[in-house]
């Protein structure tokens, strides 16, 4: 079964990554290896999952592919930009993710991949301080050259479609302002404007990405196309917009693990959740003004799970509280701890410890991958605007607060939508309810 009103997956699929650090170079490397066969995807839900498709006599369990056209990892070609000029080969080798052994025969392929220069600003993330930026460019020409960029990009390798990435470093907190961010109009002015303290380099980013008719990922927590504003640009260019924040290692037990307290009735004192780690994200969330964005988009994921309206015995004030601290021995292996304090029979207290030691930029890759290829299908299914079905791959799902909607965090209930999403775009009816 298929839906005519997808296109295929025709012609070769860039990826341009924003950011040429740990998870960029992982998630590149990974693909380069898995596509030779060198290497396994794991981890990623386009390359393994199988979902039902139908019901009674005529259900199937299928691979994605099998059910959607998904881009092959064969034509993908990958682009970046990065405020330092190493290329990927030499930052993959960096970030000492990867052994080298895993990074050698995929060398020339990566050492092709070089940055192009980063349309940045210092006060973003003021812990970099890498040389490969634009210089003196206002927030409108940066806008711009990245447009020039992207197109460049296509003609030279030959890509039919172009998905947008944003893998690089949590920016200093953009609270959405409606003087500047509710209309595409006033967020225009602001950027011809050259307006630095409510245009952040990443909203260059997604508008270019918009503009040339690019999907755009959002990978860290900050505000980019979280604002009416992108949605309209969205919903003009007829684009997929996603995000925000990589689901990878303590959210992800987050949105998995309190469903098991909320579903078993048990009741909730509170949660502490604690993260170490070392890598360039770490360096830039040791910055309180950049942790802010990254707490604003942790913090979300218990509330919409365990809500005190519905369950007042169990749930009201319960004390919830992350730390993220930079610890630079533990470079990407990132280790989170979760202390949960729950009640039950009679309210007699009981506690659970979950200690997960991750490896971050592992855990990322294949969310990057998945996002990459279904936001590309979903382009070509004609999806445009917020893609709330991508909710599972991400930490603090976009949704329309200006209207109260409140996100889906619950992981099994993103799982629903993501699964349905995938049935309508190949053509089956969408037969699962989340609630």
């Amino acid at each position: 079964m298929s839906n005519p009103n997808v296109k295929p997956a025709e012609g070769k699929l860039g990826v341009l990554v924003v950011g040429n650090g740990a998870v960029a170079t992982t998630f590149m490397t990974g693909v380069l290896m898995a596509r030779k066969g060198l290497a396994k995807p794991v981890g990623s839900m386009t390359q393994y999952d199988k979902m039902r498709v139908g019901e009674g006599a005529g259900k199937k369990y299928l691979h994605y592919k099998d059910i959607v056209p998904l881009a092959d990892l064969k034509d993908i070609e990958f682009g970046c930009w990065d405020v330092y000029p190493a290329n990927a080969y030499e930052s993959a080798i960096n970030a000492e993710v990867l052994k080298e052994k895993d990074i050698n025969p995929v060398k020339e392929e990566l050492e092709a991949i070089k940055p192009m220069k980063a349309a940045f600003d210092h006060n973003y993330a003021s812990r970099l301080d890498g040389d490969n930026v634009m210089v003196g460019k206002t927030r409108w020409e940066m806008t711009e050259q990245l447009r020039k960029d992207i197109r460049n990009f296509k003609k030279e390798h030959n890509c039919a479609r172009i998905v947008v990435l944003w893998a690089a470093s949590t920016e200093v907190y953009v609270a959405p302002d409606e003087k500047y961010h509710y209309t595409l109009a006033d967020l225009e002015n602001a950027m011809k404007a050259d307006d630095k303290e409510h245009i952040a380099p990443s909203m260059c980013y997604a508008y270019a990405a918009l503009a040339e008719g690019a999907p755009f990922i959002m990978g860290a927590p900050n505000t980019t196309v979280d604002i009416p504003a992108m949605w309209e640009m969205a919903e003009k260019t007829k684009m997929p917009i996603a995000g925000k924040d990589f689901k990878t290692g303590q959210t992800l037990v987050k949105s998995g693990f309190a469903p098991i307290i909320g579903t078993r009735c048990l009741g909730l004192s509170g949660w502490f959740s604690t993260n170490i780690l070392g890598n360039r994200d770490g360096l830039v969330l040791d910055e309180p003004a950049n942790f802010r964005t990254k707490e604003v988009s942790k913090l979300s994921t218990l509330e919409s799970i365990l809500v005190a309206d519905e369950q007042p015995d169990l749930y009201t004030n319960y004390y919830h509280k992350v730390r993220i601290n930079y610890y630079p021995p533990r470079n990407d292996n990132k280790e989170g701890w979760d202390n949960i304090d729950i009640f039950g029979w009679m309210g007699y207290p009981m506690q659970i410890k979950i200690n997960f030691l991750c490896r971050d930029s592992i855990l990322a890759a294949p969310l990057c991958l998945d996002l990459v290829l279904l936001s590309d299908l979903a382009a070509r299914a004609g999806r445009f605007g917020t893609q709330r079905f991508l909710s599972f791959f991400l930490k603090s799902p976009m949704h329309d607060y200006t209207k109260g909607e409140v996100p889906v965090n619950h992981l099994f209930q993103q799982y629903v939508m993501l699964k349905n999403a995938i049935r309508e775009m190949g053509g089956y009816p969408a037969d699962e309810a989340i609630d």
